[in-house]
């Protein structure tokens, strides 16, 4: 009962593995697919890389860090009064 789904799923993961050692040729994310983005910038010579200051880095996230404590404050709740 069992036979075909998983003689399916062995013969599409062959498949898939073919298809990713490149044996139907190069996959779409191999090469620069559009070319003509580089060719048609402006002034690509003014863009320059800057580090952050210490100022603009206080409003990135820090990755891997611990989450910050949200300013909430809490109190508790009025006692429920009996629904008539």
């Amino acid at each position: 009962m069992l036979r075909w789904p998983i003689a399916i799923l062995i013969l599409a993961n062959v498949l898939a593995f073919a298809v990713l050692r490149g044996a139907f040729g190069p996959t779409p994310t191999a090469g620069g697919r559009e070319p003509n983005h580089l060719n048609r910038q402006i002034r690509p010579e003014s863009v320059k890389v800057q580090p952050v200051s210490a100022a603009d880095a206080a409003d990135q996230a820090v990755v891997g860090g611990p989450a910050p404590v949200a300013p909430i404050s809490t109190s508790e709740l009025p006692p429920e009064s009996p629904q008539q």
